[in-house]
């Protein structure tokens, strides 16, 4: 009897005690549902989502609360590409590319000048010794740009290291400083233009028959004369120009490294924002920002520098994401995306529409914000502060160096900064998918925290910088130069972790894979890639940008009618009257 007793007892003592169990362990999860993040705190604001569930800060704006820490989009780092040490740059000319002691022309000089700012000159620069490599022509340094628009008086020498450029060329082309004097005297070169997007059989219509005639050719308005796709080799030479001759002089380097180290010097990482919310930018997209109609009259004023544009609907442009994010969306985006409010972003911007009142969303979202100005004194910025090249050049210097960049719109530093970033370890570079996030702006009163990110982190994938986000030969050369850049040929065996099998501890580890493998196979249709406008400076409004002809001569044909050798084709019969009045001379 003993022993069904203790039995009973077992039985009564586990009825009373398994309930005691499950009102605690129900009592300690109420209480941390109950219980706030460690993270989320009163000074994590994002703006309100829904109506009557916040306040607002200090300076007006309202208040959403964030979870700011977290892995960013699908638990990533947010500080770099996962899979970047699998690629790498490589731009080494191939065997079969002749070094150019032994294919340039005596008495064949080839002078451009290039047009825009900065950045559309340095692609105006790299153009032009691929374009000297195809005449087989010694090239002079580049001419810049002072007369357009940004009116910057800078010599190649003021923004370039022009000893190094020559010399880090001199096997792939001749480059000389100045056009020598002929018969003693200073030689006029003959001035032309040539279309946008001019490939290789163009140049050799177009330009090599006047060069042989002439000897020294001028081609003015520089910019995108060069088709996007060209031999591997000639793609290659491009890359060894833009990223390896191209080096900032000495004075702009020295002041860009100190702006770095002060931004490192009180944070590991930092996000480099390309905002370009200019008024300029704005009245060129001819987007609408609620300014109502002070803000229509002034860009519209503006926008009228562009004759050929038509007349606007915002409305059609913002859906299409043809619009710059505002300051705060730009916050909330990078919010979304996992960047909390201790992040140190340095803000690239001219003048930015709407000034302070405009980027006070932004500074809530990011109190550590900074630019040139705030961490440089006035003393050392004068000696660059007169010239708009040089002051892009500082910005170039920092944002090229920050952990992430982000730009705003797709123009010419965007493009690139983000070719430069893909080729030296594939950093990460966020560029808005404005289509998409749009949307999740205009009804992001009506989700949660949770919601808003989830969408963000799921629109940005294949915008986030990582290797094989665009294929290769789409979008600009200079954004996304797939031809110098090479994989580990162990890549994709590595990137998957050698598939291990699953189990018990490695569920975590294969949602990881396939949220790698998402990010890195995603192709985006992007509508702002092939098809966005380039704010092209109003005097080039007359530019000529018709294709060349569609019948095309070989370099043997035109170098043969050169020396007087029969053809039967006329290289010029469809070119303008000024070349036909050239060859008959």
């Amino acid at each position: 009897m003993a022993i069904p007793r203790r039995r009973h007892h077992y039985h009564s003592r586990t009825r009373f005690l398994l309930p005691a169990i499950f009102a605690i362990l129900f009592l300690f999860f109420f209480l941390l549902f109950l219980a706030p993040s460690p993270n989320d705190d009163d000074n994590n604001h994002l703006r309100h989502f829904s109506g009557g569930k916040g306040g607002v800060n200090e300076i007006g704006v309202p208040t959403f609360r964030l979870r700011i820490s977290g892995g960013g989009v699908h638990n990533r780092d947010l500080w770099s590409s996962r899979n970047s040490k699998f690629f790498y740059g490589c731009s080494n000319a191939s065997s079969k590319f002749a070094k150019a002691e032994a294919i340039t022309h005596p008495n064949r000089y080839l002078l451009i000048v290039t047009s825009g700012g900065l950045n559309q000159q340095r692609t105006g620069i790299t153009d032009a010794v691929v374009a000297a490599r195809i005449l087989n022509a010694t090239l002079v340094v580049p001419k810049l740009d002072k007369t357009s628009f940004w009116k910057d008086s800078s010599d190649f020498s003021d923004i370039f290291d022009v000893d190094w450029f020559i010399k880090h060329l001199t096997t792939d082309v001749s480059i000389i400083k100045d056009l020598p004097l002929r018969r003693g005297q200073i030689w006029a070169p003959y001035r032309m233009r040539v279309p946008r997007k001019c490939n290789e059989r163009c140049y050799i219509n177009r330009v090599l028959p006047v060069l042989m005639k002439k000897h020294a050719v001028q081609i003015s308005k520089f910019d995108y004369r060069l088709a996007n796709k060209l031999d591997t080799d000639l793609q290659k030479l491009r890359c060894r120009v833009n990223y390896h001759a191209l080096k900032f002089a000495d004075p702009i380097l020295e002041m860009g490294e100190k702006l770095v180290q002060r931004m490192r010097m009180s944070s590991k990482h930092y996000i480099a924002l390309h905002l370009r919310f200019e008024p300029d930018m704005l009245a060129f997209s001819g987007c609408y920002y609620g300014g109502g109609d002070k803000e229509r009259t002034e860009l519209g004023k503006i926008r009228r520098r562009w004759k050929t544009l038509h007349s606007s609907n915002p409305d059609k442009a913002r859906r299409q994401g043809r619009c710059p994010l505002t300051p705060e969306e730009v916050g909330l985006m990078l919010r979304g995306l996992g960047y909390g409010k201790d992040v140190h972003i340095y803000v690239a911007s001219g003048e930015v529409y709407g000034g302070e009142e405009t980027l006070a969303p932004l500074k809530a979202l990011f109190p550590k914000f900074y630019s040139k100005d705030t961490i440089a004194s006035k003393e050392e910025l004068e000696p660059f502060s007169a010239y708009s090249s040089r002051m892009a050049a500082l910005d170039f210097i920092v944002c090229d160096e920050s952990d992430v960049f982000v730009t705003n719109n797709n123009g010419n530093m965007a493009k690139i900064l983000a070719g430069r970033r893909r080729y030296f370890g594939h950093k990460p570079t966020i560029r808005p998918n404005a289509k998409k996030l749009n949307r999740v702006f205009l009804n992001r009163n009506n989700m949660t925290r949770e919601e808003f990110s989830s969408r963000v982190r799921t629109f940005q994938r294949g915008f986030m910088g990582e290797p094989k986000e665009v294929r290769p030969g789409r979008g600009e050369f200079h954004e996304n130069p797939s031809s110098c850049i090479c994989e580990d040929s162990e890549a994709e065996k590595k990137m998957d972790w050698g598939r291990q099998k699953i189990g018990k501890g490695n569920v975590a580890k294969k949602k990881d894979r396939d949220d790698m493998k998402k990010d890195i196979e995603a192709v985006v249709h992007d509508e702002n890639v092939d098809d966005e406008p380039e704010m092209a400076d109003p005097e080039d409004e007359d530019d000529e940008d018709s294709p060349p002809g569609e019948v095309s001569l070989s370099r043997s044909q035109v170098e043969a009618s050169s020396n007087g050798t029969s053809t039967d084709y006329d290289p010029f019969m469809s070119e303008e009257t000024e070349l036909d009045e050239l060859l008959s001379d």
